[in-house]
């Protein structure tokens, strides 16, 4: 695919994921999650080609202008799109797959110094919502959310949601999870043990009260 194609579906996914964006004009001027995407692609031509220091260059100034920050050694696919962006931040090892989207506040980085493939792998469609850390050389599967303000350790299958601190599978029965994130919709797991809890006690309760009764 050419570079120009491939910078003009950088825009087009703004207009499939956005419905504040008006005109191409906007958004080639004002969306700060292209010009990151751009600056990116730039700088990791150059990176490829052992330019390290230019490369780094590039995606410095990006940062300072975009609060946007790839490492230019991070792989990224076709139509990816960052709503808003301040915030990001992508490692070096990060490979990122086809029409990707993530929002403001999201890491992707690793959990130390370790050499090597450190950062996460984002497969096809994958969303990761506002705040969410993707920790180390993990993946998240094709289809799948990372909910807002997540931490998530380990790998995600293809087709799930994941939420919580840390982050917990929400097994969608191998269904195709749709590509809008209802944040406020997504299950809570540390919520729905709580709500077990306090089950399992009112049942204690009244088995006590039962036995309390008997003995009289």
């Amino acid at each position: 695919m050419g570079f120009f194609r491939m910078l003009k579906q950088d825009i087009d996914v703004v207009f499939d994921q956005d419905p504040a964006a008006r005109t191409y004009v906007e958004v080639c001027l004002t969306y700060s999650g292209v010009h990151a995407i751009w600056s990116h692609r730039i700088a990791h031509a150059l990176y490829r080609k052992k330019f390290f220091f230019i490369a780094r260059v590039i995606s410095q100034i990006s940062r300072f202008f975009t609060g946007i920050e790839i490492h230019p050694g991070a792989k990224i696919g076709r139509r990816f799109f960052i709503d808003h962006g301040m915030g990001v931040v992508i490692g070096e090892t990060c490979e990122i797959g086809d029409h990707v989207t993530i929002y403001q506040g999201v890491t992707l980085g690793g959990t130390g110094k370790e050499k090597g493939k450190r950062h996460p792998t984002i497969k096809d469609h994958a969303l990761v919502a506002t705040g969410a850390k993707v920790l180390g050389s993990i993946t998240i599967g094709e289809n799948s959310k990372v909910g807002a303000g997540s931490v998530v350790l380990k790998d995600v299958p293809d087709h799930s949601t994941v939420v919580g601190i840390p982050g917990r599978i929400v097994v969608q029965n191998g269904e195709k999870v749709r590509k809008d994130l209802d944040h406020h919709k997504l299950p809570d797991p540390v919520s729905e043990v709580l709500k077990e809890m306090e089950s399992e006690i009112e049942t204690l309760k009244q088995e006590i009260k039962s036995l309390k009764k008997g003995e009289k």
